[in-house]
């Protein structure tokens, strides 16, 4: 037998450090400062009472830790956490199986909550404010509906698109707060804290704060080019980290200094090469670059409207100045190919 069936696949052992990196507690936890004042106080509250926390609802961009936050409830609680989807909620047995087996207290965390079934979400609404499940027996004339009480439990929602949640699911959290993107020096102590858990040896901390700028302000991005980093220094420098190498190994893998990677480039490259800097559709765009156009709006449009890259006008997408330097590009004259005015006065230009 070959020695690649006898190893896990590279995609779980990653998978399985990303959960090792994770803080297990709120003082462990690295940014957000205002949200971990929030949640001291709602935990302190909580366990004073004996009660669970109230339901909290967490959005932000993917990466952030709102998983991690959840965890963290359940743990400072001393409860279990129990973690699903809204999309593998698919119908109200689900949703039913699940909350009958929580235990007193319990955490539910319920990732992209925003994608629950109008169905599902009906049901959700009774289990989270009176803490009873509606089950119908029976079908047609002879069906009816009895109440089962369940333990009081915390649901913990997440999302990437708190616009699209109902107003009736939202008012129903008694807590919500959107995470922000982190700044170096957060992701910077987030890296040097991986780093010892991973066994990556930082000879400065130059090393870690390059890994941190590159790191589009999330902390599993900062992981990941970590992991990265230390594959490349263990093949090219001995296993050891320093600026020089982390920015070699960054370089290798595309990710410029600003954070930016292939298909960034290739996003303002499109804009800026073949349509003299737009405005272009995000259907054209994203044909351009081989990509779908939700992946582009979501994934990286994001990032590069925050950089100031990008502009979004209603004609289409278009590059700003700092784009074209960003590309080392000279961006073309300006055109003076407005329509007339209709209310410029005579002898004018545009009279």
């Amino acid at each position: 037998m070959r020695n690649e069936l006898l190893t896990p696949a590279a995609g779980e052992v990653e998978e399985k450090e990303e959960s090792g990196l994770r803080p297990r507690r709120l003082d462990e936890f690295v940014g957000q400062a205002q949200l971990r004042c929030h949640l001291e106080i709602l935990l302190g509250a909580a366990k004073g009472r004996h009660e669970p926390v109230d339901h909290l609802l967490f959005a932000g961009p993917p990466g952030l830790g709102k998983t991690t936050i959840a965890a963290i409830v359940a743990a400072e609680m001393g409860v279990n956490l129990r973690i699903t989807s809204g999309p593998a909620l698919e119908r109200a047995g689900d949703l039913a199986s699940v909350l009958s087996n929580l235990d007193e207290g319990d955490v539910l965390f319920i990732d992209e909550i925003h994608r629950l079934s109008r169905v599902v979400e009906e049901v959700l609404y009774p289990a989270m404010e009176d803490f009873q499940l509606d089950i119908v027996i029976g079908k047609g004339p002879s069906a009816r509906s009895i109440r089962l009480d369940l333990p009081r439990f915390t649901l913990v929602g997440a999302t990437t698109r708190t616009g699209l949640i109902t107003s009736p699911l939202r008012d129903r959290f008694g807590f919500t707060s959107r995470l922000d993107y982190y700044e170096v020096d957060e992701l910077q102590a987030i890296v040097e804290r991986a780093a010892g858990i991973l066994g990556v040896e930082l000879s400065e901390p130059e090393a870690a704060q390059e890994i941190a700028g590159r790191s589009r302000g999330t902390p599993r991005i900062a992981n990941r080019l970590l992991r990265r980093v230390r594959d490349y220094a263990e093949v090219k420098a001995g296993g050891v980290v320093d600026r020089a190498v982390a920015a070699a190994a960054l370089t290798m893998f595309e990710v410029d200094q600003a954070g930016l990677d292939k298909v960034d480039r290739a996003i303002l490259g499109a804009i800026c090469r073949r349509f003299g800097g737009g405005p272009v559709g995000l259907s054209t765009l994203a044909i351009s670059v081989g990509e779908e156009p939700e992946t582009v709006e979501d994934a990286y449009e994001p990032f590069l409207l925050r950089l100031g890259l990008l502009a979004r006008t209603p004609r289409g997408r278009v590059a700003t100045a700092r784009a074209w330097a960003h590309l080392g590009l000279e961006p073309p004259p300006p055109t003076s190919d407005a329509a007339p005015s209709l209310f410029a006065p005579p002898g004018s230009p545009a009279g």
